[in-house]
């Protein structure tokens, strides 16, 4: 393709990126502005262009996607300014950006992070942080040996409501934390996202690029450019919804990584094209002594919970939460024990106001503190990696043990599922 960039030049590229990452930790003025650059401007990313469109100490000033009509909006919604570009290679070679926001699809974002690391840049990088777990792991050598600052989309980590949330419940507001659960719910059954046939890319979009380090295959609209979200080489519903609640589990009770996983599922009800289940049941076992469960129920939509995104299960009360409030209910005694209530029914609101708002304001204020931001690399890829976790268990049947220091399992058959083979010329730098 003659838009791809030598390696020789992409040799030159990333030898002045490590002279401009030396440099580039300076703390910055309150008042200055922040050059952004977006790579990927479909959905989440035009949600992302909006938010950062709220703070006046940053500017958009150059798009990058493989979609035309994705790079005429965002060139639209910013007033008609900004440079646009197909290959992100091409904007991470300009020299006055000071981060880029990552919302292309997952199988991406390990790649465009690393890179933009490496070429002295910080990162915003939507979740989840990556496809695989060894991909993870390496975007968070490239943050630290760069010394950038990476902020991941979980944005319930910029939510004083749940941080509020972390430290009652770490506490022992509800007492021993046991059972912890959240779903994704959505009756898409019968026909879910459609089918489709292979078929020549339309105009305005660069296939290739899109399909990047993934085995190359034909077009297919029930593919790109939304529905990637249900074909398990791209992404995955448990990867795409799991991860944020799964993070705010992990977070609120202060555990780091499970000790095993299970899985269980399949394409029960829905037929379309997907490659990932309609409905799925996780169960992770942590070596503190409780259970997260995630559900992805795409055939059945009906509330799961009581109320709320997620549920924490005490032995002095249960806890129903979500971006706007959190609502304790008593326990009671139960076989044999006093059956008086444990502790106080309450309800607490939050303040927070727009959560991507809010975690794009700490990620700027990052950029220039040069501080760890709320939901720093290191923290986006323990959680990713429960939810590929999740993938993996159900794609070998198995119980999988986890050693979250080696991140190896106990078998060789999810082992080799820890990464993959990059189609040429991408590498995982």
């Amino acid at each position: 393709m003659t838009r791809r960039l030598t390696r020789r030049a992409l040799g030159k590229a990333a030898a002045a990126a490590a002279m401009t990452a030396a440099s580039a930790t300076k703390v910055r003025g309150a008042g200055e502005r922040v050059r952004l650059g977006f790579v990927g401007v479909g959905n989440r990313g035009r949600q992302l262009q909006q938010a950062f469109a709220k703070h006046g100490d940053c500017e958009a000033v150059a798009f990058c996607d493989v979609w035309q009509p994705y790079l005429d909006r965002a060139k639209g919604d910013n007033g008609g300014k900004g440079d646009t570009c197909v290959d992100f290679r091409k904007m991470y070679q300009r020299k006055d950006l000071d981060a880029v926001v990552v919302a292309t699809p997952d199988h991406w974002h390990a790649i465009q992070t690393i890179d933009a690391c490496d070429a002295g840049m910080d990162v915003y990088v939507e979740k989840p942080l990556s496809i695989v777990v060894h991909e993870g792991r390496r975007m968070v050598a490239a943050a630290r040996r760069n010394k950038r600052v990476v902020q991941v989309g979980t944005h319930r980590r910029s939510s004083r409501l749940y941080a509020g949330l972390a430290e009652m419940i770490q506490g022992g507001g509800i007492g021993k934390v046991t059972v912890a659960r959240a779903y994704r719910l959505s009756n898409m059954a019968p026909g879910g996202m459609g089918k489709a046939k292979d078929a020549e890319a339309p105009d305005g979009m660069d296939w290739d690029l899109w399909i990047g380090p993934r085995p190359m295959r034909p077009f297919r609209e029930t593919i790109a450019p939304y529905k990637f979200r249900w074909w398990h080489l791209y992404s995955s519903q448990m990867a795409n919804w799991g991860v944020h609640y799964l993070d705010a589990i992990r977070w609120v009770t202060g555990d780091e990584a499970p000790a095993s996983v299970s899985a269980h599922g399949g394409r029960f009800a829905v037929d379309d094209d997907r490659t990932i289940p309609d409905t799925l049941e996780t169960v992770f076992q942590f070596d503190s002594g409780r259970l997260a469960i995630f559900g992805q129920y795409e055939a059945s939509g009906v509330p799961a919970l009581k109320r709320g995104e997620i549920e924490l299960r005490g032995t002095q009360g249960a806890v129903y939460a979500d971006e706007r409030a959190y609502e304790i209910v008593p326990e009671r005694g139960g076989q044999f024990q006093d059956r008086k209530p444990r502790t106080e029914a309450r309800t607490v609101e939050s303040t927070d106001g727009d959560l991507t708002v809010q975690h794009a304001r700490n990620f700027l204020d990052c950029i220039k503190s040069r501080k760890r931001p709320n939901a720093d690399v290191e923290d986006g890829h323990r959680s990713t990696t429960m939810s590929l976790l999740a993938n993996i268990a159900l794609a070998t049947g198995l119980r999988l043990e986890w050693d979250a220091k080696a991140e190896k399992t106990n078998h060789d058959e999810a082992n080799r599922l820890l990464t993959y083979e990059y189609r040429k010329p991408w590498v995982l730098r």
